[in-house]
């Protein structure tokens, strides 16, 4: 079996994952991710794309890594419609309203499954769109990837509707004192651009980017 060496976005989205349980990886692309899992020990793979070409691709780098005769399943689905169940279930490198919409149209939902989320885009929307639709965030973390920055959210299923702040939304649990960072400055530029066009609106992001200020001041404490 040839070692899989992972981006540290995706290094990161594998260690959040359960390796006792079943993994599903939504939108698998090369599968990189599934071959990673399997060989620290994951024997229950399923990789999903909505298209024929990436589980072509899927498939020449299962061969490459692991063998012919591997056991990850290749499923064509558009997100989980086709899929059964899955102890983690994985969707990265989409953008956060995608996610979310693949989320809440899971048909195996239960409390002690997990949802391993990395929103290329959007991540506040993801958060809100989750506590709205019944779950709850249990873990974030960050990855660098060149100059990008990106977050990786666990949720879990506890099926009780929420509404969550505007900080909360743009910084989640996470305790990432450069991601919290660049939260604050996009909301501040924000602010300062819709000023004259809209200073209601203005207002709201200039509140929330001093909400996260706080939250800055509390994590470096």
């Amino acid at each position: 079996m040839m070692a899989v060496k992972l981006s540290p976005r995706l290094l990161a989205v594998a260690e959040l994952v359960d390796t006792n349980g079943s993994v599903c990886d939504v939108g698998t692309d090369h599968a990189l991710l599934p071959c990673y899992l399997y060989s620290r020990g994951v024997k229950d793979i399923t990789a999903s794309d909505i298209n024929d070409g990436p589980l072509v691709a899927a498939r020449e780098t299962i061969e490459k890594y692991i063998g012919a005769d591997c056991p990850i399943r290749l499923v064509k689905s558009d997100g989980l419609r086709n899929i059964d169940y899955a102890d983690n279930v994985i969707v990265a490198g989409m953008g956060g309203e995608l996610i979310a919409r693949i989320v809440s149209e899971c048909s195996f939902l239960k409390p002690d499954i997990s949802f391993i989320l990395q929103p290329m885009t959007k991540a506040e929307i993801l958060r809100k769109e989750l506590y709205k639709n019944g779950f709850r965030i249990t873990d974030e973390k960050t990855a660098e990837e060149g100059e990008k920055l990106y977050v990786i959210i666990k949720a879990q299923y506890v099926g009780k509707s929420e509404e969550v702040s505007e900080a909360f939304s743009y910084t989640g649990l996470c305790k990432d004192k450069k991601y919290l960072e660049k939260q604050r400055k996009s909301l501040s530029r924000a602010a300062e651009s819709c000023k004259e066009s809209a200073p209601d609106r203005s207002a709201v992001l200039s509140a929330t980017a001093e909400e996260i200020e706080k939250i800055i001041s509390e994590v470096c404490l």
